[in-house]
């Protein structure tokens, strides 16, 4: 088992509520260990440039409660050839870095996983406000952005009443719905439109219709940015046009990743960091520290990447060529687990919401 002196950690992609926690928690659960910890500034940009500094107790004071990261963060297209993949290597040996604690979302481990192949062992975190990693069921930054965006929502609900209208509100998530779908019941928005379930405008602008002849005077309607940029606005001109309802768009776009990160994301980044240490000192490398079923549980990196294309359409021709029958059926029903827990809740916002 190879012996740890020294670990870096860094965060790179999209910037996430509790990114600041779990680099608080890598820190300080390495020093107590006894394992020096560098701090990898602007990602793999940083570690391919050599932007690194010593992290101690006090350097991580006082940052559990900030959004952002204080590592920065940066997109590194340098990285993904063999020419910087050499750099950052070279980084890690002129720095003494044993291993590396990398936060972030698919693109991160990626990287993660190239470093650990040429003999830097990493762990992954998934740091993501999207929610839009396979392998775990929340991801740091998720429950945050869930929370600003009700407290959004919430504060236009009431020039909606006031003025008897609807917005029409699209929110972040990439790919994802699960910010827009959780949201929407959260806040008691009148309908959602998530990539993952075929919108149905006409069924929308029925039940704006039926709510406003019971005497409800707001509406909001939630779209994930997934369906598109110029879906909610064509939504928005729709349900003005049949409904009769004024009707305004709003695109809260980056002001959903900021803000102080809740308990629950604080809590989950914390044990994280802590946990992707343990594996990195007991020899676990090559792996994403997940939350499965409110466990914190270490899962394959290649595992997580393939599972994650899998589930979004994107497989490549001998992605599954190194896994089990038993792996790909596991995966198979992770995917379909997911896809009906998503399918219920929408059928609840439905159900519930008018």
């Amino acid at each position: 088992m190879k012996k740890f002196r020294r670990i870096g950690v860094l965060t790179s992609g999209g910037d996430a509520p509790g990114m600041n926690a779990a680099i608080r928690a890598v820190t300080r659960a390495a020093i107590a260990h006894g394992v020096e910890v560098m701090g990898i500034y602007r990602g793999y940009s940083g570690l391919i440039s050599g932007d690194i500094k010593p992290l101690g107790l006090r350097d991580v004071s006082n940052i559990i409660n900030k959004g952002g990261t204080m590592l920065y963060s940066d997109r590194c297209p340098e990285f993904k050839t063999e020419e910087g993949m050499a750099k950052a290597i070279e980084t890690c040996r002129k720095f003494n870095i044993d291993g590396i604690v990398a936060i972030g979302g698919d693109g991160t481990f990626r990287g993660a996983t190239d470093l650990t192949a040429r003999g830097i062992p990493c762990v992954g975190l998934p740091g993501t406000i999207d929610n839009d990693i396979t392998s775990t069921d929340n991801t740091i930054g998720f429950d945050t952005a869930m929370n600003t965006v009700i407290d959004l929502v919430d504060k236009l609900r009431d020039t909606c009443e006031s003025h008897a209208r609807c917005s029409v509100v699209e929110v972040m998530g990439r790919g994802a719905g699960d910010i827009a779908l959780y949201t929407s019941i959260a806040s008691g928005a009148s309908a959602v439109v998530i990539p993952e379930i075929e919108a149905n405008d006409d069924e929308i602008c029925s039940k704006i219709e039926a709510a406003r002849k019971l005497g409800k005077r707001n509406f909001i309607v939630i779209v994930s940015e997934g369906v598109g940029s110029e879906y909610g606005p064509a939504l928005t001109e729709k349900i003005e046009k049949v409904t009769g309802v004024e009707s305004r768009f709003s695109r809260f776009a980056h002001i959903v990743r900021g803000g102080s990160p809740t308990l629950k994301d604080r809590m989950m980044a914390t044990k994280m960091g802590a946990f992707a240490v343990d594996m990195l000192l007991e020899g676990r490398s090559n792996i994403v520290i997940c939350e499965k079923k409110s466990e914190t549980v270490a899962v394959d990196i290649n595992y997580a990447l393939v599972i994650d294309r899998m589930y979004k359409g994107k497989l490549k021709e001998g992605d599954l060529e190194p896994f089990s029958v038993e792996d790909i059926d596991m995966m198979k029903r992770e995917i379909e687990e997911k896809k009906t827990s998503i399918r219920e809740t929408y059928d609840l916002s439905r159900e519930i919401n008018l």
